[in-house]
């Protein structure tokens, strides 16, 4: 396992972290005893860098994580990542966001029994929230950070004047973005602020929750599975990002790697500021996910990934309108 510096003033963390969220739900039922054989896994194979948010299943997710380092020899070793603010129902539905300093630093109260844990090595809000000035967020975090709580403060799907008002606040060590072949989006602007401020980024959806996997099927999608609500996997969209898929198989057979081991070491490849998030939730898909990092792109490598998928091909928005319209990041102007 490789090891980079979170941003120029974060922790070094492993080249690769793992997402759990994919163990709560979110993409339908999953295995308990799997998941968390898949966390000892990751730990083993060096992967320190583990990321959650408070609102996955409603708590179950940092309760999972909780439950597996608990049961692991490579505990100390785990730099867990977490975000907060969103809020949910009973019925497993959002009801938006929050941000306020009184409402985090409860959310952080119950994180931390949840996950078993004294403190959390970044801590981070989930979205902004148009009520409450980032520097208040930001502020409040920071004084988690002195009471010895949170190790390092970072960001998650904000746009630039957002990141720069933050970095006024506190230093950042990263910015959780979503970041793959088909959503290039930081590159706009985003990306180069944050190397500016020295701000290294977390990238989360690398294989676009599925998509490019080379795995993903339009008959495999599960009961309680957002992916049916998702723009990129309806019909009159799926079928053109699933063209796109084989035009990169296609590169990645010659180059004797498989379709998602050349998507991550794509994102990797960016930069070394660059951690690719892998969403694995069983161990055969995290053993896939470790080989992309002996996967090494030659200039013409990347060429020939670029015209398989060029920027912006992708058929339909990553998230529905609605999200899409409060995202932060993808405000222009």
């Amino acid at each position: 396992m490789q090891y980079h510096q979170l941003g120029a003033t974060g922790p070094r963390v492993s080249a690769l972290g793992l997402g759990a969220m994919g163990m709560s739900g979110m993409y339908g039922p999953s295995d308990r005893a799997e998941s968390i054989a898949t966390l000892h896994a990751a730990l083993d194979a060096g992967i320190t860098l583990i990321d959650t948010g408070d609102f996955y299943g409603s708590g179950h997710n940092e309760m999972l994580i909780g439950e597996a380092l608990r049961a692991s020899s490579k505990r100390d070793a785990a730099l867990l990542s977490v975000k907060f603010g969103g809020l949910r129902d009973p019925a497993g539905g959002w009801t938006g966001f929050d941000g306020r300093p009184a409402a985090l630093k409860n959310f952080l109260a119950y994180t931390l029994q949840r996950l078993g844990v004294d403190h959390i090595e970044v801590y981070r809000p989930a979205r902004l929230d148009p009520a409450v000035p980032i520097e208040d967020t930001v502020g409040a975090i920071a004084e988690m950070v002195q009471a010895g709580y949170v190790r390092h403060i970072g960001l998650s799907e904000v746009g630039t004047e957002t990141i720069r008002r933050a970095a006024a606040v506190h230093p950042i060590v990263d910015l959780q973005i979503e970041y793959s072949l088909v959503s290039r989006g930081i590159e706009d602007g985003i990306l180069a602020t944050c190397r500016e401020l020295g701000i290294g980024i977390t990238a989360y959806g690398v294989l676009s929750r599925g998509l490019i996997s080379g795995h993903w099927r339009k008959d495999n999608a599960a009961v309680g599975d957002f992916r049916s609500h998702s723009p990129r996997f309806q019909d009159g969209n799926v079928d053109r990002n699933l063209a796109l898929v084989e035009a990169l198989r296609a590169v990645a057979e010659a180059k004797g790697v498989t379709v998602a081991q050349i998507a991550i070491a794509w994102v990797a490849a960016q930069g070394r500021d660059i951690v690719p998030l892998v969403g694995s939730r069983r161990r055969d898909q995290l053993a896939e996910a470790l080989g992309a990092l002996d996967v090494a792109l030659t200039s013409e490598d990347l060429a020939r990934i670029e015209q398989a998928v060029p920027k912006g091909a992708a058929a339909g928005d990553r998230y529905a309108a609605v999200q899409m319209a409060h995202l932060d990041s993808e405000k222009r102007g």
